[in-house]
């Protein structure tokens, strides 16, 4: 089920570093180098999977990821999900 802004707003509080960009939660994350990023989005990745749900992963530079998670299944407008919000946490965990 979709969040509301006010349910939104009230969890953003609660995760460190993450943002709402539109329909979309997002964090960026900055690492020493190349093969920490992508061991990290590995991680992600197995969570993910795990959660039957993914975010969409951006390696850029040589050493940064910027990840940004929303629920599709919304509709084309998209939407933010309590699942949203776990995946977030989650992610946190693995940094």
């Amino acid at each position: 089920m979709k969040l509301t802004d006010m349910q939104i707003k009230e969890r953003l509080s609660q995760i460190n570093e993450w943002n709402q960009q539109d329909n979309w939660l997002t964090r960026d994350f900055k690492f020493k180098d190349f093969k920490t990023a992508m061991a990290f989005v590995n991680r992600i990745a197995e969570e993910a999977e795990a959660m039957d749900h993914h975010p969409d992963i951006l390696i850029h530079g040589w050493n940064q990821v910027r990840l940004s998670v929303t629920t599709h299944s919304q509709g084309p407008a998209g939407g933010l999900t309590e699942k949203d919000f776990k995946l977030a946490e989650r992610v946190n965990q693995l940094r």
